[in-house]
């Protein structure tokens, strides 16, 4: 399957990024960008974006680019950087703007953005496995 292809796949099969209303923006080998708004039931009691909904969308900006190369690629470990906090209605982005691949490994820098505004910054480190994406 050619690699711009597998994250429109991947979306298609996942249930939790599909109720965060992710879309994907922009896809080619090695960078995805994906978008989502942020809904009230999304909210923490603080009324702010919880945490993991910056995470969660960064998470999927990195899973879908990690897999462009063609192989199952698999989160081994992750972190992020909350900068600003969200409100209701904020649009944001997720765009891959490093994937460095190191024979199994590959490294992943993700940046959350609300406009131009930076408002979290995600890195993840994947492990490619030898299982091939196919049609």
């Amino acid at each position: 399957m050619e690699g711009a292809k597998i994250p429109y796949k991947m979306l298609s099969q996942d249930a939790f990024s599909q109720w965060l209303g992710i879309e994907i923006l922009e896809c080619e080998v090695g960078r995805c960008k994906v978008g989502m708004r942020v809904r009230r039931e999304m909210l923490n009691s603080m009324n702010k974006a919880h945490g993991g909904i910056s995470y969660s969308l960064a998470d999927t900006a990195f899973g879908f680019t990690a897999n462009t190369h063609g192989t199952y690629a698999v989160s081994i470990e992750t972190s992020v950087n909350h900068i600003s906090a969200l409100e209701e209605g904020d649009y944001l982005t997720a765009e891959a703007t490093l994937d460095e691949k190191r024979t199994k490994l590959g490294f992943n820098i993700i940046e959350v953005r609300r406009g131009d505004e930076l408002v979290a910054l995600f890195k993840g480190v994947v492990y490619r496995t030898t299982k091939d994406w196919t049609e």
